[in-house]
């Protein structure tokens, strides 16, 4: 775990003061022995590289700490360094001195223990509590008092602080960091409690204060000469390996906090996408995944308007038509306006009829603005010599002299687009405003509808065009942007299945799930479109895992 565990003390002298602390280092490969024979050995009886903090660094702010120390704020005597630990497995040394070796990390730490022990205190003094920033870290601090019958109110007070960036990381390990913490402090304070009721049975603390008062010149005794009314921990508790037990259970939390959190890769149901993969694949007796390439004359369909892919690829390839690149270049072509008209027929679910002398054009064409769409969604007829009804294809690419028929014309549902060439004398009104280098220049487009786009489009839709409005994003931050948005529109298609399907629902919870879902009255069309768009395999899926969600309940 990256972090520094700390135990503080708030002297009476000297104010709040770091006491121990322990820190996890990565091994550089070859420092450390291989032998492991003494798993806790102080720095000095290693020969570690490592300097002592508190006596050694000259010039730093722990060093010159260390001349004020009184036996309450120290914890390391003089000559010792510290306690060192050895992790060969994963080659993590952890390491316990009086204060941190990097002085960033001991300003932290001490900022930490300077708050731990004045203005961020929990009710009653004693107990948990979390505070911090970006800037020092965040901390989670343990408060408790320990018994002593020569200090001012019978007690003194210390922390013991946990220190680290990772915020989230700290809070998750919270209950971890407390129970391990508290039964630390439960052994501190009962060899206190032992140590001050053999005190107070050999001579009484009251008696003892009248006796020094009446016999004494001065009220009080000079602060700071060698008095032992500041006592170190390990005579309040009368263990003189305090520290070296401090040490390993330090370390002990450092190593396993590390290790309670682990990466697992948590398969999710399968979407949309998956389930038109599966409905491809033909599997054979032996399991395997049977492919299969179709000869060019048995790729035939229903009708003859229909133009199979690999004969659409070929006559694409020698079609000669122009191409369009991606979604923007089409947008560009055609115009943001009318742009705007053909995206909400699309996402809504009208039929688009795209009228061209170039089959090449009509792909191009098709396969941008079904980026729109998520996968499975939508159907097309590539090239047709004549109108097909709306119920066969939403997208339908026709010549332009194939005519529609007059009740199609009259319909609000759908949309016509014609792209005209340079060669059939587009008029001015009809031209695209594009480059002179641009494959479409001196084309014509001509937009035919009935219907009137509202005012307020679905907000997928305003979202798109206006990450399309920036200029300055490449094609892979619009291709990544899209099905991102795509992927949180169809979550929110499934789960409005799933409430649909749940029974009956009045229209004020109808409402409801909308508000939670972040979703409006001028959404419904596309929600109402992508849901009738997902195939019956994954419809299946979504109500037989709620009625196996719902099953447990009701047993």
């Amino acid at each position: 775990m990256n972090a520094v565990i700390a135990l503080c003390h708030f002297c009476e002298l000297h104010g709040p003061r770091i006491l121990f602390s322990t820190q996890a280092y990565h091994n550089e490969p070859g420092k450390l022995g291989s032998n492991g024979a003494a798993l806790f050995r102080s720095r000095s009886e290693t020969g570690g590289s490592t300097s002592s903090v508190g006596s050694e660094r000259s010039g730093g702010t722990a060093g010159s700490q260390r001349t004020e120390l009184c036996e309450a704020c120290r914890s390391i005597q003089h000559g010792h360094s510290g306690f060192i630990s050895y992790d060969h497995n994963v080659g993590i040394s952890y390491t316990s001195s009086q204060y941190p070796s990097q002085p960033q990390i001991f300003t932290m730490v001490r900022q930490a223990c300077i708050r731990s022990l004045s203005c961020e205190v929990c009710p009653g003094r004693e107990g948990p509590i979390f505070f911090g920033d970006e800037h020092y870290g965040y901390t989670l601090s343990y408060t408790f008092f320990v018994k002593d019958s020569q200090a001012r109110g019978f007690q003194r007070w210390y922390s013991i602080i946990v220190v680290m960036m990772d915020k989230m990381f700290l809070l998750n390990s919270w209950p971890f960091l407390t129970s391990n913490i508290r039964s630390i402090i439960d052994k501190i304070q009962a060899q206190a409690i032992s140590i001050y009721e053999k005190e107070q049975a050999a001579k009484s603390e009251r008696a003892e204060r009248i006796n020094r008062q009446l016999h004494a010149h001065d009220v009080l005794p000079p602060r700071g000469g060698g008095t032992q009314a500041f006592r170190s921990l390990i005579d309040l508790t009368g263990d003189k390996q305090l520290f070296r037990y401090l040490h390993m259970l330090f370390a002990w939390i450092l190593m396993a906090g590390g290790s309670r959190f682990t990466e697992k890769f948590l398969e999710g149901p399968p979407n949309e996408e998956e389930f038109l993969d599966f409905a491809r694949e033909e599997e054979t007796e032996e399991g395997f995944i049977k492919v299969t390439t179709r000869h060019p004359e048995t790729e035939k369909v229903q009708t003859d308007e229909v133009l199979n892919s690999s004969e659409a690829e070929l006559s694409y390839s020698d079609d000669g038509g122009m191409i369009f690149r991606s979604l923007s270049h089409f947008r560009q072509v055609i115009g943001s306006i009318n742009f705007h008209d053909l995206a909400y027929h699309i996402l809504t679910g009208n039929q688009l009829i795209v009228r061209s002398q170039s089959k090449c054009t009509l792909k191009s064409a098709f396969d941008v603005l079904k980026t729109l769409l998520p996968a499975g969604i939508g159907t097309t007829i590539v090239f047709s010599d004549k109108y097909e009804e709306s119920w066969k294809c939403n997208f339908l690419g026709l010549s332009l002299d194939t005519g529609i028929p007059e009740y199609v014309l009259a319909s609000e549902l759908y949309i016509a687009l014609d792209i005209i060439p340079e060669e059939r004398n587009p008029t001015d009104y009809t031209k695209v405003m594009v480059d002179s280098n641009d494959p479409f220049h001196g084309f014509g487009i001509a937009i035919k509808s009935s219907a009137t786009v509202p005012d307020t489009v679905p907000t997928f839709q305003s979202r798109v065009e206006h990450m399309m409005d920036n200029t300055s994003l490449d094609e892979n931050v619009i291709s990544t942007f899209l099905a991102a948005i795509k992927q949180e529109w169809m979550n929110k298609v499934k789960m409005l299945f799933k409430f649909t399907r749940a029974g009956n629902h009045t229209e004020e919870e109808t409402n409801r799930l909308l508000k939670i879902l972040q979703a409006e009255k001028r959404d419904e069309p596309l929600l109402k479109y992508w849901k009738m768009g997902l195939s019956s395999q994954y419809k299946s899926h979504l109500l037989t895992e709620s009625m196996g969600l719902a099953s447990p309940s009701s047993s």
